[in-house]
C-alpha cells in the first residue's frame, strides 16, 4: 500500500508523463501571461483615464481652438482624446490647404473630417482591445485542458491498476485524486482570466463611449469653424505632416 502522505501535488509532478507535464507547464504560462495582461492593461486603462481627465479640464477650460492647438503643439497626444483632436485639427487644416488634389481628399471638408476622426477611433478601438482575446481564450479553453489532463491521468492510474492485479478502494482513490488536480488547475487558470476580460471589456466600452460622445461635439466645433486657429500651417501642430491623418503616428 502506498504511503497516502507521499500522495498529493509534489507527487502528481514527480510521476507525471510527458503528456501530463506539457499540459501543466501550457497552463502555467497561460496563467502568467493572463496576470500579465491584467495587470499591464488595468494600469495603462487608469492612466489613460487620469490623463484623459486632465486634457478634457483643458479643452472644456479653453477660450477657442487656438489655445487647444498651442497645448496640442507643447505636448504631444498621450491618450485617445488629445490623440483625436490633434487629428482633427490637422485633417480640418489639411482639407483646407489640399482640397480636391488627391482622391483622398475628395468631398466636402465635413466628409474628410469624418473619415480622419473614424479612422483615429478605429485605431484607438483596436488598441484598447489587444489582448484580450487571449483572455477570452484563456477563459473558454483553459478547463477543458484541465479536464483533458484529469482524463490522461485517471487513464494511466487505472492502467496502472489493472496491470497490478490490485482495485481496493486505496489503490484507485489516491491516483484519481491527484489526477484531478489537472481540472483544479484548469479552473484556478479559467477563473482570472474571465474575470479580467469581463473588467477590462467594460471599462474599455465607457471609454470609448465618451470618446465616441466628444467627437461629436468636436465634429460640430470644427465643421462650423468655431474659432479655429488662423493662418496656421497644418505642419504647426506637433510638427507633423498632414498623412498622420491617414493612419500614420
Amino acid at each position: 500500500m502506498e504511503n497516502p502522505q507521499a500522495l498529493g501535488f509534489a507527487h502528481f509532478l514527480q510521476n507525471a508523463d510527458g503528456v501530463a507535464t506539457a499540459i501543466f507547464a501550457a497552463m502555467v504560462i497561460m496563467s502568467l501571461v493572463t496576470w500579465y495582461l491584467i495587470l499591464a492593461k488595468s494600469f495603462v486603462a487608469w492612466r489613460l483615464r487620469r490623463r484623459s481627465k486632465q486634457f478634457l479640464d483643458m479643452f472644456w477650460n479653453a477660450d477657442s481652438l487656438d489655445r487647444v492647438a498651442r497645448h496640442l503643439d507643447e505636448h504631444h497626444p498621450e491618450e485617445p482624446f488629445s490623440h483625436l483632436t490633434y487629428h482633427a485639427l490637422v485633417a480640418t487644416r489639411h482639407h483646407q490647404k489640399h482640397r480636391g488634389e488627391r482622391l483622398d481628399d475628395a468631398g466636402s471638408a465635413s466628409d474628410f473630417l469624418t473619415r480622419s476622426m473614424r479612422r483615429v477611433i478605429d485605431e484607438e478601438t483596436a488598441s484598447l482591445e489587444s489582448g484580450l482575446t487571449f483572455l477570452a481564450s484563456v477563459g473558454s479553453t483553459a478547463p477543458f485542458v484541465g479536464l483533458f489532463g484529469t482524463v490522461w491521468g485517471i487513464y494511466h492510474a487505472l492502467t496502472a491498476i489493472g496491470m497490478a492485479g490490485s482495485a481496493s478502494l486505496d489503490k484507485v482513490a489516491g491516483p484519481v485524486g491527484e489526477a484531478l488536480i489537472m481540472t483544479g488547475i484548469g479552473l484556478a487558470v479559467a477563473l482570472p482570466a474571465v474575470l479580467g476580460y469581463n473588467f477590462l471589456v467594460r471599462g474599455n466600452r465607457v471609454l470609448l463611449a465618451r470618446l465616441d460622445s466628444f467627437a461629436h461635439d468636436l465634429f460640430a466645433f470644427l465643421s462650423t469653424g468655431s474659432r479655429l486657429v488662423d493662418g496656421a500651417e497644418v505642419t504647426a501642430i506637433g510638427g507633423h505632416s498632414p498623412r498622420a491623418v491617414n493612419g500614420g503616428h
